[in-house]
């Protein structure tokens, strides 16, 4: 099937000039060809020259040699087939959300009416309806990332070009917004032919895009352009989707291809092995863990034990200046620790409570690590799994799979999330999000403890 070019750059090259006067190569003898009808991600490093790139593309800065086309003309000035989004959303705060998405409408010369009539579909197709008259200071994170995708949506690019644009937010509100901008795309795609997109995550890239450009650093250069032939939605959890990701990474650290791939899986395979074997079902069925921090669980016992017999939990609240539902959670983690009693609404300090409230920071921690060891059944999971892993390391995604059997997604995230936040209080076990790699503390040398004694939640 023929294909229509959009964009070309042809052995682009860019220099700065350092500090001391000295040229800096940035981009060398980068070249890319942008089809419609295709999402493309470049992956690379920081410091690798992504987002110059895609700012060359855009024609919003020149290149030092080599050329950039846009339907075959070259580019003198910014491309006009292009909108972009950007990762710090780059809202006019003193506007509201249709005033924003208006903006480049706005300086089209489109008629206050056509704008505004434009500006409302945009708003709707990326889900925030509603939102019209909000500020910026009133919305998300995720919700001002959508303003910003629908002021691009809403000038019916050939090309919607994002850096990094799920970057500054949560891992649940990027995954969602992930597939927002598919489906946008897949709906709109008559006046939307591609998207291009600048990412360090490879797994967002395998997940999105059609055709990968893999850069190198220093500077940068393409090294790679790799096709992800894999049907839309896309289970991460696949073996093709994770052999794709491995295979990037093999690239982007420039290990030989096919065994860094090879060694990568059989870890995963192994990793595996050591859940499969850490793992009583009746685990990770366990009852949902409140979604409380321990510097809060702390914060909460050193207010209760300025009251010895006790105090109820809507004085608690109203000394704390919190609605009482908020407290339900701090509450409900001290009952499950055995750090808090309650009788009809009434709460005090347990003697071990007390015990931990008034120990220093050492103590405290071990005491801690002692009471999720005991009382918390999916930390139990993970400690015995990394001591049974040959590696002492395991894919967090592992034990999040195995919730997700169990509990909803929202609810297998924040458990896993409390859980990480709860064993690294407590020495147990370190989490790198970057890596997907959960890590066995050198310090945690207690013994696996075995299964069928392990103290029930």
């Amino acid at each position: 099937m023929q294909t229509t070019s959009i964009i070309e750059a042809r052995h682009v090259n860019k220099d700065f000039e350092s500090d001391k006067g000295n040229e800096l190569k940035v981009l060398d003898d980068m070249s890319l060809t942008l089809n419609e009808g295709e999402v493309v991600a470049i992956l690379g490093r920081s410091g690798a020259g992504k987002s110059t790139f895609l700012r060359i593309l855009a024609g919003l800065i020149p290149a030092s040699s080599g050329s950039v086309t846009y339907r075959g003309q070259e580019l003198t000035g910014p491309n006009p087939g292009v909108a972009l989004v950007f990762q710090t959303f780059a809202l006019m705060p003193w506007l509201t959300v249709e005033a924003n998405v208006e903006l480049g409408l706005q300086a089209r010369g489109v008629p206050r009416d056509e704008r505004k009539k434009l500006a409302l579909a945009a708003i709707d197709s990326i889900g925030l309806d509603g939102f019209e008259t909000a500020y910026p200071k009133e919305l998300s994170g995720g919700m001002r990332q959508r303003v910003g995708i629908a002021r691009a949506l809403v000038l019916k690019p050939d090309a919607l070009f994002m850096d990094e644009p799920f970057s500054a937010l949560d891992v649940l509100t990027a995954e969602n917004l992930r597939q927002e901008v598919l489906k946008v795309w897949s709906a709109e795609n008559d006046s939307i032919k591609s998207i291009l997109m600048v990412t360090h995550n490879i797994e967002e890239a395998v997940q999105m895009a059609d055709r990968v450009i893999v850069l190198g650093s220093h500077p940068g250069r393409v090294i790679a352009d790799v096709p992800i032939h894999l049907d839309r939605p896309r289970d991460k959890q696949a073996d093709e989707f994770q052999s794709t990701v491995d295979y990037l990474y093999s690239i982007l650290t420039g290990r030989s291809n096919q065994e860094d791939a090879r060694r990568k899986l059989q870890s995963k395979v192994r990793d595996k092995e050591a859940v499969k074997n850490s793992v009583r079902e009746e685990d990770l069925g366990a009852r949902v863990l409140p979604d409380a921090t321990p510097g809060g669980l702390a914060g909460l016992a050193d207010v209760v034990a300025d009251h010895p017999d006790g105090i109820d939990m809507a004085d608690l609240a109203a000394t704390l200046s919190f609605e009482i539902d908020d407290l339900f959670p701090l509450i409900d983690a001290g009952l499950l620790l055995g750090i808090f009693d309650a009788d009809n609404g009434h709460v005090r300090l347990t003697k071990l409570g007390r015990d931990w409230q008034q120990a220093d920071i050492l103590q405290a921690k071990e005491m801690f690590s002692s009471m999720i060891l005991e009382h918390v059944p999916l930390v139990r999971v993970i400690d015995r799994a990394l001591k049974n892993s040959d590696s002492k390391t395991l894919h967090g995604s592992l034990i999040l799979d195995l919730l997700r059997a169990h509990h909803s997604d929202k609810e297998a995230v924040q458990q896993f999330e409390t859980a990480i936040g709860w064993g690294r209080y407590g020495e147990l076990f370190d989490y790198d999000a970057d890596d997907d790699r959960l890590t066995l503390d050198p310090e945690n040398t207690t013994p696996v403890p075995n299964q069928e004694g392990d103290a029930q939640a």
